[in-house]
């Protein structure tokens, strides 16, 4: 036991070492090139720390940590490098928030495959193979073509939402509803068979891939917008997408690691689970809403990437072996590295490329690379 989370630790940290190195890196690459020592020098100039706390007479006072408190907190810079301005926008208005939405996404993605593989013990498994990333096509197609037919839907929501968020809204809508809905078809007595649940996933993408097929149809002058949704991409990225996968993301991928276990089990069948004291019916159920939803966000706000949540688990499966309590982490760091550095090829050329474009021409090579070269692990 102990060896194995000494393994796990191990390779999270020189994946976790890789992934900022690679953050790093992607920092300066661009039109306008910045060394990484700049990179560097910018982000700890952004660095904050509270330095005072006062009492403030007469009443409340302070930031939104200390609303509604008579307290006023001081915040400061302990870090103030030479930086250029030029340098300092280009990294941290422009580069750093797609770099690090790439990151999160690409986390999101490898996690989700990885649960995937396990659960119906097949290393062709992806993110979408319940029908998620093809409902939240459906959301986002629906919402370019025709936004007042999803915006009929959406009720109080109406007023607060913008042309961005509406999208990002409809897609993780039709992820959601895609995931659960499979799951309800494939649900009887209480019960979820693993088959029934992948022929119901292939039935239920089958049919909103036509669906998706009938919006194009009509998209009329919005084909150019949604096919370009649809290819993944990155751009426009901000800050408030940024930490919001800095939430929801991590959160979500531990709780999948809180099942690693029970993932490993269920690798030997649902007879020999319940043998074992695993509860499968109510893993099955959670890991499916964690991949679903952890799906949905990150399609929601990249759109359809493909091979990143395929290529990498079975990549390092190859690598790290088949128990989830080391798979999990490292596949989930190794799909952060790796996202980035596609973006990172996607924007660097002399004309921009929707990153899923990018992912699936690295991720077919090397993928065969590794079935010609490595031993492939058994599920």
């Amino acid at each position: 036991m102990t060896r194995v989370w000494r393994r796990a630790a191990a390779y999270s940290l020189a994946l976790s070492a890789l992934l900022a190195g690679v953050v790093t890196v992607s920092a300066g690459i661009g039109p306008v090139p910045v060394p990484a020592r700049t990179v560097l020098a910018v982000v700890a100039n952004a660095v904050v720390v509270p330095a005072s706390v006062e009492w403030a007479a007469g009443g409340a006072a302070g930031g939104p940590l200390t609303a509604g408190l008579p307290l006023r907190v001081g915040f400061a810079h302990p870090f103030a490098f030479p930086v250029s301005e030029t340098h300092e926008a280009i990294v941290l208005r422009v580069r750093l928030p797609r770099i690090l939405l790439a990151a999160f996404v690409g986390v999101a993605l490898a996690a989700a495959g990885t649960v995937m593989q396990g659960f119906f013990r097949n290393p062709m498994a992806d993110p979408g193979v319940i029908g998620v990333s093809t409902g939240a096509a459906v959301g986002a197609v629906s919402w370019i073509v025709a936004p007042s037919a999803v915006l009929a839907f959406l009720g109080p929501l109406r007023p607060l939402l913008n042309d961005g968020a509406g999208l990002q809204i409809a897609a993780f809508c039709g992820a959601l509803a895609a995931g659960f809905g499979v799951y309800l078809i494939a649900s009887r007595d209480g019960r979820t068979p693993v088959a029934t649940l992948l022929l119901a996933g292939v039935a239920v993408q089958t049919f909103l891939g036509a669906v998706v097929s009938y919006l194009l149809l009509h998209s009329g002058e919005s084909i150019r917008r949604v096919t370009y949704w649809l290819m993944g991409h990155l751009s426009g990225a901000t800050w408030a997408e940024v930490t919001a996968a800095a939430v929801v993301v991590p959160t979500l991928v531990l709780v999948l690691f809180a099942y690693a276990r029970d993932l490993n089990v269920l690798l030997l069948g649902e007879t020999d689970a319940a043998a074992l004291g695993v509860d499968a019916e109510r893993s099955k159920r959670a890991l499916l809403a964690v991949s679903s939803v952890l799906t949905g966000a990150a399609v929601a706000v990249s759109g359809v990437i493909g091979f990143v949540g395929l290529i990498v688990p079975h990549g390092v499966r190859l690598l790290v072996g088949p128990d989830h309590r080391v798979l999990l982490p490292t596949s989930a760091l190794a799909g952060g590295s790796f996202l980035v550095a596609a973006d990172t090829f996607a924007r660097a050329g002399v004309a921009e490329l929707p990153v899923g474009i990018v992912t699936a021409a690295a991720g077919a090579p090397f993928f065969l690379y590794l079935l010609r070269t490595r031993e492939v692990y058994e599920l």
